[in-house]
């Protein structure tokens, strides 16, 4: 355990650390700070990943062990078993998956992708892994198909011939089936692709072959020749078998299935037929079908596609036949690939279909066919972050454990009605066995308004409650004029939200929305009725009025109530009308209103989260309100701090008023080595409407606002801010930046509520707010809170500015304090009380007493801040910076957070550059740096997440979160933690050939494959058709399930299940023909007795 004096400056830092500035004396007890976090307690590896697979392109189905995989046109493969068993696998190449097929219920899987390239996946182990590879060189793979416990996989190619690939070794058989002996000799064109292969349900020795000219070709294997040829003028899209294989049926890209006799090549068509000699109405293609077959009754045609290109519906649509009757279900996107989940994996049985399982661009629907009117299933993935687009996310580990079940008990009253009542038919794998368990809660704010808080404890994901912030807003009708100035900013999404600030602890939210909006709400159990929504509207603007704004200085702030102008300073009136008016009376449209309307009839609220207060922002000068890039609620105060590129406001959200409205600017002292200087050029202008003018500068940019390219206001606003601050450090901040020019790029860029000591004249330790700003600098605000009860309700609360603290190269991102031994201490809060009690039960408490004073001389706080560019420990109350470390120079921190790890404290960052680091508090050593992956996509850079005890997220695709750890504890057990995709099960039981069928045959005929594909029939493949890559593991690579002696124990517990297993079934079987061949044996001598002494004519 290494300890660090603060009492001494080490003259021999690196360069990154140099700088560190001269500490204040201080007694021994408070001096020494023990460290115990050191580099052996980080490693940074993925955990998991959630959410739906982005742009998914294929899907398989394991029927024995349940098991479903998607397949994405990034190279991804997502597996999905029971809820709560997820695997995320990524080919190398990135390649699309253009097709998977599952060697069922043997814990592998064959992913074909668009480079030409085949892989064999292991699911033996928790975290698959590739075996072998087979590269294409010559042809291009168009489809794939596996026969049922068959080691032996087809492969078709665009050149329209069809390789035989051994999956055990992944090697190409020498048996070929070329293009041009497949089709007929006369036929003069080529067939093209191969677009289907599948074997004849009763013969394996006959596959069946579509082109997609529309020539269908069943192919003798043994003879290496076409017994029957099926000629269609429509290109093929799918084709199905019925189970008996007397029949198959063809999709067609007209809109037509034709069913074919296998033995009399002449067709049925199914669908729409002529009348009165007319054309057939033109119908979009049949993408897919499957037939499967029932015992009880009709059977059911599956298909997606074929309706009328005349049909009203634009949606995609799934047709489900069964008898007579026939439905038509729509999609909400378009689909992508379906798969019919049947009883039994044997072609050759009646399927008896139970549910389909449709993968659309979007979602995963599943519906059941068992019950009337085809219910979809009720998803238990968390496949819904996408609903509607991510806007903003913010992750909290180690939460207070009451939180989660009380989230969940008004959540659970939000879920729809009208499930399947039957169980999830994906019902595969087994959860982990890890202990390392606490409570976590993802929050994500979306494009609509609504708020989602995610179960994320145990690597795993669910839904816990929903939130829609649009409620409380009037929602003007499409097309009207009044919304047209709002759409102008905004966008479709008026509602988006930007930010928001959440206490656990307290369970205060406080939102902030792109339209300049902010709401407090507080959680109930409890449903109550609103009659009036509690409106406060703010003017903010780049500066206030000369004659509103006494010039602060040093420890004289202004009082509270002298900055607010006068169209803000009061509290909205319970019987004033909510809704703000639009246009005033002069040409500037908006001017004196927000850009939404709040609700005016009585609010009826759910229990959960509801409404306390909303606050806007007005439009000033004609011209619409800054967006707010910063945000902090303390429960403790009853305050709500907000800021933006105009200046910042801190409301009383308990008394409904106004405390401050400042530019940043303003905040600066007279006396301040930071202040912003000339004040002459704005006032050479004249004021407008009678209002302080904006700033020329803040006029230029709001009308670069005014002209950014409709698409989503949020994401056009974090790219632009994001390659602005990528363009500002590049320059340097020199002193010839005109102040004018500084002052207008400086924005708020954080806040944080502690007490602490805001003076460096302060004995003790008060309520203050520490705010940071894009330029570098750190303020401070002293609160002066009145007594709780009664008299916190009728005083008012008083702020005063205490000047800069202090200044760091880019903006400030996080800030947090520590005790003198070098603990984080959290913000203070009120403990969660339920709001529509009686108010005999209400009781404000707060957090436990500050620490004592502290003596002269001292400092018994230290502050942690981190900017874009570097990070400082400052000791309080001295202000002096003991502690200082370069964090890059080349590029920029996106993130960073003071996070508690099992052992410690640290300050973990995120660059630009793609490095995670982590820097020792308070000493800021670096204990790890990273480089973890290169910022291709800004959806990283706005949802990146830092949480406690080593854990990080972010949004890796628009539909995908992925969860990674950066602790050496969770890493070594992330393998216990993660779940099991493979289970060993017995295969179900072939289906019964019947007595007859086995004495005259009739029955399904078998193939020995290997006779005719083996190398000792067919000889060997062309070296240059295909490449065999072997996997970074191998065959024997079952070692990544687990190491050592370990794995091997378990890998021959396998065998020894899988082996006795196959005993029991050959015992079984043995026993069974015992029984047929006794029963045969009774029934003959029967027989024979009863016609034994009988005349031939009395037979």
């Amino acid at each position: 355990m290494k300890k660090f004096n603060i009492r001494k400056v080490l003259d021999g830092l690196t360069a990154s650390s140099s700088g560190t500035a001269s500490p204040q004396p201080g007694t021994n007890q408070n001096d020494v700070i023990q460290e115990t976090l050191q580099s052996e307690h980080f490693q940074l590896c993925k955990t998991v990943r959630h959410g739906f697979p982005y742009q998914p392109s294929s899907m398989a189905f394991d029927p024995v062990q349940k098991i479903l995989a998607i397949g994405t046109q990034s190279g991804a493969v997502r597996l999905f078993g029971r809820a709560g068993v997820e695997c995320y696998c990524q080919h190398d190449s990135g390649a699309a998956v253009i097709q998977l097929q599952f060697l069922v219920n043997e814990g592998a899987l064959v992913s074909a992708l668009a480079d030409d390239s085949v892989h064999l996946w292991n699911l033996r182990q928790k975290q698959p892994a590739i075996l072998h590879t087979l590269k294409f060189n010559r042809e291009r793979i168009t489809f794939c198909h596996l026969p049922f416990q068959s080691k032996w996989l087809y492969i078709g190619t665009e050149k329209g011939n069809i390789h035989i690939v051994n999956v055990e070794s992944f090697t190409l058989s020498g048996y070929v089936i070329m293009w041009n002996k497949a089709i007929e000799l006369s036929s003069k064109s080529h067939p093209g692709p191969v677009v289907h292969i599948s074997d004849n349900p009763m013969d394996e020795g006959k596959i069946l072959i579509g082109f997609e000219c529309g020539t269908v070709v069943l192919w003798d294997l043994k003879c290496k020749k076409a017994d029957y040829r099926y000629n269609h003028d429509e290109a093929i899209h799918s084709v199905a078998w019925h189970h008996e294989g007397k029949q198959f049926t063809c999709s067609h890209s007209d809109g037509t299935l034709t069913t074919w006799n296998v033995r009399v090549p002449a067709n049925q068509i199914i669908g729409k037929q002529p009348k009165d000699g007319k054309k057939p109405e033109p119908c979009k293609p049949i993408l897919k079908v499957e037939y499967k077959t029932t015992r009880a009754g009709d059977a059911f045609v599956v298909m997606s596609g074929g309706l009328s290109y005349d049909t009203g519906c634009r949606r995609s649509c799934l047709t489900v036949m069964h008898g007579k009757s026939t439905a038509v279900l729509e999609m909400d996107y378009p689909i992508v690939d379906f798969l019919t989940l049947c009883e039994t994996p044997y072609p050759n049985d009646f399927q008896e279909p139970y549910a389909v399982v449709v993968l659309l661009e979007k979602d995963l629907v599943v519906i059941d066919l068992e019950q009337i009117g085809y219910p979809i299933f009720e998803n238990p993935y968390p496949l819904s972050i996408h609903e509607s687009p991510v806007t903003c996310v913010e992750y909290f580990a180690d939460c207070p454990p009451e939180l989660i079940p009380a989230l969940y008990s008004v959540g659970s009253r939000q879920k729809r009605q009208g499930y399947s009542k039957k169980e999830w038919p994906i019902s595969g794998g087994n959860w982990g066995q890890g202990t390392l368990s606490y409570p976590e809660i993802i929050v994500t704010g979306h494009a609509d308004g609504s708020i989602k808080f995610w179960d994320a404890s145990a690597i795993m994901l669910q839904v816990l409650y929903k939130l829609k912030t649009a409620k409380v807003f009037e929602k003007a009708p499409k097309g009207s004029k009044e919304e047209k100035p709002s759409t102008e900013i905004v966008d479709e999404d008026p509602f988006a939200i930007q930010t928001l600030s959440w206490c656990p602890a307290s369970r205060m939210l406080c939102v902030a929305g792109v339209s300049a909006h902010v709401i407090i709400y507080r959680f109930s159990k409890q449903e109550m009725t609103t009659e009036v929504v509690q409106l406060l509207e703010v003017r903010m603007q780049g500066e206030l009025n000369d004659v509103d704004s006494p010039d602060p200085a040093g420890d004289h702030p202004p009082t509270p109530s002298t900055p607010v102008p006068p169209s803000s300073s009061s509290p909205t009136q319970e019987g004033e009308p909510p809704e703000a008016q639009p246009f005033t009376s002069d040409d500037r449209p908006r001017d004196n209103g927000p850009g939404l309307k709040v609700w005016s009839a009585p609010l009826k609220q759910s229990p959960g989260y509801q409404v306390e207060l909303v606050i806007q922002l007005v439009w000033v000068s004609g011209e619409p309100p800054q967006q707010i890039t910063s945000l902090a609620v303390s429960s403790s105060d009853g305050l709500v701090v907000f800021g933006n590129s105009s200046g910042l406001a801190v409301v009383d959200y308990l008394q409904k008023s106004l405390l401050l409205n400042m530019s940043t600017s303003e905040l600066y002292s007279p006396s301040d080595p930071y202040q912003r200087q000339p004040r002459s050029p704005r006032k050479t202008r004249q004021p407008s409407g009678g209002e302080g003018s904006m700033r020329s500068h803040l006029n230029v940019q709001m009308s670069r606002l005014r002209h950014v390219s409709k698409s989503r206001r949020f994401s056009k606003t974090v790219a632009n801010d994001f390659d602005a601050k990528d363009s500002s450090f590049s320059r340097s901040r020199s002193s010839s930046v005109t102040s004018i020019e500084r002052e207008s790029r400086e924005a708020i860029s954080s806040f944080h509520f502690s007490e602490s000591f805001p003076r460096k004249t302060d004995s003790s330790p008060s309520p203050s707010l520490w705010l940071g700003t894009t330029q570098g600098t750190v303020l401070v605000l002293s609160l002066s809170l009145p007594p709780t009860g009664d008299q916190r309700l009728q005083q008012p609360v008083g702020v005063s500015s205490c000047g800069t603290l202090v200044r760091l190269k880019g903006g400030i991102l996080t800030m947090a304090f520590l005790d003198s031994l070098g603990a984080v201490l959290p913000p203070s809060y009120e403990p969660w009380s339920e709001p529509n009690a009686p108010d005999e039960e209400k009781t404000r408490r707060r957090r436990p007493a500050s620490p004592p004073p502290t003596q002269e001389g001292q400092d018994s706080q230290y502050a942690v801040v981190c900017s874009e560019k570097q990070a400082k420990v400052v000791g309080l109350p001295s202000q002096s910076c003991f502690f200082k470390h370069n964090i890059t120079e080349s590029s920029f921190v996106l993130r960073a957070d003071v996070v508690q790890m099992a052992a410690g404290l640290c300050l973990a960052c995120f660059c630009a550059n793609g490095h995670i680091m982590t820097l020792s508090l308070p000493s800021l050593r670096p204990l790890l740096d990273v480089n973890y992956l290169p910022l291709t996509d800004m959806r990283i850079a706005r949802t990146f997440c830092f949480s406690n005890l080593g854990q990080a997220m972010y949004l890796t695709s628009p539909t995908e979160i992925q969860r990674i750890t950066y602790s050496q504890e969770t890493c070594d057990n992330l393998q216990e933690m993660m779940g099991e995709l493979f289970t060993p099960l017995e295969t179900p039981e072939a289906p019964n050939r019947g007595f007859f069928k086995g004495l005259f045959g009739g029955g399904a005929q078998s193939l020995d494959r290997e006779d005719l594909f083996g190398e000792t029939a067919a000889g060997k493949a062309s070296r240059s058709l295909a490449q065999h890559i072997p996997g970074p593991q191998g065959m024997e690579g079952m070692k990544g399930a687990a190491s050592g002696v370990v794995g091997d124990l378990a890998r021959a517990r396998i065998a020894l299940d899988e082996r006795g297993q196959k005993l029991g079934e050959l015992e079984d079987r043995t026993a069974a023909m015992m029984a047929s061949a006794d029963s045969f044996s009774k029934h003959a001598h029967d027989m024979m007795l009863k016609y034994k002494d009988k005349k031939w004519y009395q037979l």
